[in-house]
């Protein structure tokens, strides 16, 4: 995968770090296997109440997943949504069909479950896909050709498609020209940016230094991730800051910071080994996983997120699976993957990079009403 020079691992001394900072976190056990088993079935005869929380395709619901995963399968430029018992229940392309994805780093539903949006961040190129004619209907950004003038991108992560009374608004970080940019869908003109184009400077809200995380916030504001900055910042929709984050300096590369169900902030670090840090606003650290060895080290994880039963989903990059993570234990709950082994074949991944959770009752490709997935949660202004 072409990636972003920003993306460097750095060795870092982090036992000292931590005892320094008084962290003891926990590594994963070794007792548990890479896959743990399915949930429970559910009887047959289920309540209307019950079967509304049955994912979409899934054959019961989960206790530790409350919905199917759409996955990024990046170096096999596919997308894949699996249910909570790891069954493909859609991909793009279909199987046999050539992919006109080229390293596709994230993926989100549109806001009506309809459309997936899907940033190629090595080929430099924004792709939104109907999810029932798997048609590519939208693209922006000329592809494998980074440039900086109207119509370009170079090395965009984390593309949104937002619908909006005037018009549908595509937001994306553009890394490498160190800006957000915020898009017409219906004309591909730049509707206003955040950040000076070719200025990488940590100086928010004028200018930011490899900002690679663009999450939607409360009342139509913008959590920013920074690279180099090593920090998030909530934007209010007149791109005012509300308040930053300073991650643990022990840590490097915060990938793609975005909100719990409770208001706290959670972030990825893409580095072997890899961390995820929950923290409050007012930047305390609430929970910390950063296993040095064993079954739950992680390599270079980009995309953590807190589910609503507490449990935490993310895309372990360059170990090639998604894997969920119980906070209370640090133990991997749910896996889907096989660690450190890339394939093609059912129950395997290479180097998936993004993620977004299809809630139960929500019928992929239908007109559904908006509603509350990865990005779109109580109180963020729809």
């Amino acid at each position: 995968m072409h990636r972003p020079l920003f993306r460097v691992v750095f060795t870092v001394a982090v036992s000292f770090a931590l005892s320094a900072c008084g962290f003891n976190p926990s590594t994963a056990s070794s007792k548990h296997s890479a896959k743990a088993p399915a949930s429970p079935k559910t009887s047959h005869r289920q309540s209307p109440q019950s079967k509304s929380l049955v994912p979409w395709g899934a054959t019961a619901a989960s206790s530790i997943l409350p919905g199917d995963i759409l996955i990024a399968d990046s170096h096999n430029n596919r997308i894949l949504l699996v249910t909570p018992q790891k069954k493909i229940v859609w991909q793009y392309p279909k199987p046999g069909q050539p992919s006109l994805l080229h390293d596709d780093d994230d993926v989100f539903f549109g806001p009506h479950f309809d459309e997936i949006i899907t940033n190629q961040e090595g080929y430099n190129v924004i792709s939104i896909i109907n999810f029932k004619t798997r048609q590519v209907v939208w693209n922006y950004g000329h592809a494998g050709v980074p440039g900086s003038l109207p119509g370009y991108l170079n090395t965009p992560d984390d593309a949104f498609l937002y619908a909006k009374p005037k018009g549908d608004i595509i937001t994306v970080a553009d890394i490498r020209n160190q800006r957000i940019l915020f898009i017409s869908r219906k004309t591909h003109q730049i509707l206003k940016q955040y950040g000076q184009t070719g200025v990488m400077a940590v100086n928010p809200p004028a200018t930011y230094s490899a900002p690679n995380g663009d999450f939607p916030a409360p009342h139509g504001g913008m959590l920013v991730t920074q690279i180099n900055g090593n920090d998030a910042i909530l934007l209010n929709r007149h791109n005012q800051v509300r308040y930053t984050v300073h991650f643990p300096s022990f840590l490097s590369y915060p990938s793609d910071a975005n909100f719990t169900p409770h208001g706290n902030i959670i972030v990825a670090f893409y580095t072997n080994p890899g961390a995820v840090v929950e923290m409050s606003p007012t930047g305390k650290v609430l929970w910390l996983y950063h296993p040095l060895s064993g079954p739950g080290r992680l390599d270079r994880p980009s995309l953590a997120v807190k589910l609503p039963n507490g449990l935490v989903l993310l895309n372990d990059d360059y170990n090639d699976r998604v894997i969920v993570i119980n906070p209370k234990t640090n133990q991997i709950v749910w896996q889907y993957g096989h660690t450190g082994i890339p394939g093609t074949a059912p129950g395997y991944l290479n180097i998936p990079d993004g993620l977004d959770l299809l809630p139960p009752g929500i019928v992929p490709g239908g007109h559904n009403p908006i509603g509350h997935h990865l990005w779109s949660y109580p109180h963020n202004g729809y």
